[in-house]
């Protein structure tokens, strides 16, 4: 019997929204981050990407079903209320939180 692949968990950084964006309601943004480092085996290349909310991970997904190495894809800015203390995680293999960034009207 052959040896199976050895598969890899990816967590690649988040590079935009970084500290200090601010984003507006029903904008479109490219959210980016580092493929650079990437394993050869990934185990989980569907990439999701949801909003967090200070310490909770809201139930809003921004973007789903994309290839995690693309390394960015185009989300619209949801309409939830103004703040600073929002994030993004990217989940592929594992989640990744954005920097903190604001959401305004």
């Amino acid at each position: 019997m052959a040896e199976m692949d050895k598969r890899a968990v990816f967590t690649p950084p988040v590079t935009y929204p970084h500290a200090g964006t601010v984003w507006f309601k029903g904008q479109t943004h490219n959210v980016t981050w580092d493929t650079s480092d990437a394993p050869v085996n990934i185990t989980n290349k569907l990439g999701r990407i949801l909003l967090r909310k200070g310490d909770t991970i809201t139930p809003l997904i921004l973007q789903e079903n994309f290839d995690i190495l693309l390394g960015r894809i185009e989300v619209t800015v949801p309409w939830v209320l103004p703040d600073t203390d929002y994030s993004l995680v990217l989940f592929g293999d594992s989640g990744n939180f954005s920097p903190e960034f604001s959401i305004q009207e």
